[in-house]
């Protein structure tokens, strides 16, 4: 690509139909809605997507997209030490929402799953309140609430998060047997 190495909303709209659109999000987030022609492809997957990947970006730009630009940073930084140039999206589907565009929602079908970051407040939220509760009864409880508060300092601080990739591992945001190799399929003909 000739052009930034990020994209803002505007850009991407204006870019869209000659762009190849990879959305790094679970499988989940990206039922939720997506950019128009986005093709999934989570990150924890990214590796196994690389050939094919690289093929595509011989043919056309490629634009990554996730929910609010991070994972989509870091995905682009893995395709670049590959020696595949991409671009993020800046912001994210959530700046895409924000600047006036739409989502498309696969079959029409909106899933209720929420977003990864919603899915980690919850999860941090729920062990915090467990130990808390739980101390009552065992004061060693409220060590969960401690390494869970200092997780989120620490993820504060280095803008990583340590629980979404477990969670990305739970059945509900995994890829059902053969869509990945479905994107891969539409990828390699694009």
């Amino acid at each position: 690509m000739t052009h930034p190495h990020t994209l803002d909303a505007r850009q991407a709209l204006s870019r869209l139909h000659e762009l190849i659109v990879l959305d790094v999000r679970t499988p989940a987030e990206y039922a939720t809605g997506h950019l128009p022609g986005a093709l999934n492809v989570p990150l924890d997957h990214l590796t196994r997507a690389l050939p094919d990947i690289r093929e595509a970006g011989a043919r056309g730009d490629i634009l990554v997209v996730c929910a609010s630009g991070t994972r989509s940073e870091a995905a682009c930084k893995t395709l670049a030490d590959h020696g595949i140039i991409t671009a993020a999206l800046a912001g994210g589907t959530g700046a895409w929402t924000d600047g006036g565009h739409t989502l498309h929602h696969p079959d029409h079908q909106r899933r209720s799953t929420w977003s990864m970051e919603r899915q980690v407040r919850f999860a941090a939220g729920a062990v915090v309140l467990t130990g808390l509760a739980l101390g009552r009864l065992r004061p060693a409880f409220r060590l969960a609430s401690a390494g869970i508060a200092g997780g989120l300092v620490f993820s504060a601080l280095t803008n990583t998060c340590g629980m979404a990739p477990l969670l990305a591992k739970l059945p509900h945001n995994r890829p059902r047997q053969g869509d990945l190799e479905a994107t891969l399929t539409a990828l390699r003909d694009h």
